[in-house]
């Protein structure tokens, strides 16, 4: 070929390849991120929207295996300590440097955030007794109970940038406000994107609720540069119009597109997907703390719920097996534990919940119930796959048992609060563990809250039982694996007999994309612009 041929083809090639990547990649989200602040509410869509914007000290990769990230080291004195040597050369986007600094202020923030949901990320640092900063990139942690998986934690606490306050010399002393002289900075500063000031690899470029989230490329970040000049996440909380979005070529790449509808792309050459196992179990928190619910009714004025033989029963009448086979398309597994079985610290043979609607009325009428009671099931019908139409089909079930199942659907941005305030009677969940261990859910769901608020953060229903305290709270200050383990599944077999929380399956997590990209996806369900690549 002639050189001056050779030359325009490149040059053509090369314009193609930079107008492609110039284009926004465009993500249809099936649940939309309620804030751009990074500490506001520990939930999957914005931890995964601000893991563009801000990094920990930590990060996982697609499998949850732990990698440096703000921290290239850390290590643990056997007992209560960790040293944390952080990454240097880094800066924030507004070209700030990184230093211990901005990690001791971090740390308060999570403690003096108003605006949190249900004392987000504080569970974590309240657990601190001290964190000092010898020199600019080292930082010593002292908990107050020793803390095995703080690594593990510290990469879901993003790192804000000191600058964003007015402040005098910082220290994590919340009594003298830390060094702070001006305001704490509230969720709207965030999302507004005045303080979202980050080291990530994106940048906020706008944040219009119900609308679109544009990113721009970081191009001050520390690590490889995407390739991808913009990103625009979209909103799109059905899925046949998320399928039919990326069908048009509208979307690049969508999240959870219904697996019933898989098999229109299946065989087409211009889309893929990809079918990843999660962490994720959907399952009902019951309101057993309570002797008056504010709905349920039933006959003899008291609350059903409070008694094991009710929750059992409602238990029993729920065909885990035909959700997962009728309304998961068979994209999740029926959930027998709170994490998939061979997990750290799970049984390795949970006993099956059976579907069993006679023992369940059975049951029913040993607990002076035998012509039921009416209660309301609470759920969200933008956040899970399926959530509301799971809890329609949950209704009935316990209906055709006897018990008169009422369904309240609403959008995340209204229940998540209302749950958080102890609002509701039984109350639909899903929960993904960070830590990949069975401590994750136990911690944070069942176990009775502390005053110092790194136990039972998410325990709105009041369940208590001091055996299974007893047992959680001995593993999550055991350093040693073996005893850790088994302490767990101690834990998990005690609460199970309780029947306070009722799991019901394992989402599987789906992503559809162009076929000229590539998606890797992750069992934490995040769905990051990171996680996709052009085809070479």
């Amino acid at each position: 070929m002639h050189k001056q041929t050779l030359l325009a083809c490149l040059l053509t090639t090369c314009l193609f390849a930079g107008s492609a990547h110039a284009q926004p990649l465009r993500i249809a989200l099936g649940s939309e991120p309620t804030a751009i602040d990074p500490h506001y509410h520990d939930l999957t869509p914005n931890n995964a929207l601000t893991a563009h914007i801000f990094e920990g000290l930590t990060r996982q990769d697609e499998k949850q295996k732990l990698h440096p990230a703000l921290a290239t080291s850390w290590e643990n004195d056997g007992k209560n300590t960790w040293t944390f040597k952080l990454r240097e050369g880094v800066t924030f986007s507004d070209g700030s440097p990184f230093t211990a600094d901005d990690v001791v202020f971090t740390f308060c923030r999570t403690l003096k955030n108003e605006t949190a949901i249900a004392g987000s990320f504080a569970d974590i640092t309240g657990n601190f007794e001290s964190v000092t900063t010898p020199d600019a990139h080292t930082v010593v942690i002292a908990t107050k109970a020793p803390e095995p998986l703080l690594p593990t934690f510290l990469g879901t606490v993003g790192i804000l940038s000191s600058s964003i306050v007015k402040h005098d010399k910082l220290s994590f002393d919340i009594g003298k406000n830390c060094g702070v002289t001006g305001t704490w900075p509230v969720v709207g500063d965030f999302n507004d994107g005045k303080l979202a000031i980050g080291t990530g690899p994106y940048k906020l470029k706008s944040y219009t609720r119900g609308s679109a989230i544009d990113l721009d490329r970081n191009d001050k970040y520390w690590g490889d540069a995407e390739p991808w000049e913009s990103v625009r996440f979209l909103p799109v909380p059905n899925a046949a119009p998320r399928l039919a979005g990326l069908l048009a070529g509208d979307y690049d790449v969508i999240e959870n597109p219904a697996a019933r509808d898989l098999a229109r792309i299946k065989d087409d050459k211009r889309f893929g997907y990809v079918i990843t196992p999660t962490t994720r179990v959907i399952y009902y928190q019951l309101d057993v703390g309570r002797a008056q619910s504010p709905f349920v009714k039933a006959a003899d004025g008291k609350n059903p719920l409070q008694d094991v033989r009710v929750r059992q029963a409602m238990s029993l009448a729920i065909d885990r097996k035909a959700i997962v086979a009728r309304l998961m398309d068979g994209a999740a597994e029926p959930a027998y534990q709170f994490l998939p079985t061979g997990m750290f610290g799970t049984l390795p043979n949970p006993p099956e919940l059976r579907y069993d609607p006679a023992e369940a009325k059975k049951l029913l009428a040993e607990a002076g119930y035998a012509n039921g009671f009416q209660l309301t099931l609470s759920t969200t019908n933008d956040r899970y796959i399926n959530d509301s139409q799971i809890t329609q089909a949950v209704a009935q079930y316990l209906t055709q048992v006897g018990i008169k199942a009422d369904v309240d659907a609403m959008t995340r941005a209204i229940y998540f609060p209302r749950r958080s305030k102890k609002e509701l009677s039984v109350a639909l969940g899903g929960w993904g563990s960070t830590s990949g261990e069975a401590s994750s859910f136990l911690r944070q769901w069942p176990a009775t809250p502390n005053k110092e608020g790194t136990v039972g953060g998410s325990n709105y229903g009041g369940y208590s039982n001091p055996a299974f305290d007893k047992l959680i709270l001995e593993a999550i200050s055991t350093l040693d694996d073996a005893k850790r383990s088994s302490l767990l599944q101690q834990a998990q077999t005690e609460m199970m007999k309780d029947f306070a929380f009722i799991p019901l399956h394992f989402e599987s997590a789906v992503w559809a994309h162009k076929a000229n990209l590539t998606y890797t996806g992750r069992s934490d369900q995040f769905t990051l612009a990171m996680s996709v690549k052009p085809v070479k």
